[in-house]
């Protein structure tokens, strides 16, 4: 799915973060934290198992305070979850969420 929104993206010439050629640590990667916040938009794709990582929580943190201090559009895409699990913290994604 990322693979095919990158391509769409860069054929409509909008430069696309990707996150994953950063090394994961304990903290965000302060090239990634100046990614988020020199963004007019991010799009949060929110998985079954991403609760259970503290690195997409820090993540999304980020992208938050972008939204409501500098009016950030947030766009969420739900892959293999429901936005109302998601929304209520229930279902797979909410006991995720409740163990971290």
């Amino acid at each position: 799915l990322v693979s095919h929104l990158r391509t769409h993206f860069n054929d409509h010439g909008i430069t696309m973060f990707d996150d994953q050629k950063i090394e994961r640590s304990q903290t965000i990667a302060p090239s990634l934290t100046q990614a988020i916040r020199e963004s007019r938009i991010s799009i949060v794709m929110l998985s079954r198992n991403y609760a259970s990582s503290s690195w997409c929580l820090d993540e999304l943190l980020e992208i938050l305070k972008c939204e409501e201090d500098i009016g950030q559009i947030v766009m969420t895409i739900f892959y293999g979850v429901d936005p109302s699990h998601v929304r209520n913290q229930t279902g797979d994604f909410g006991k995720v969420f409740k163990e971290t």
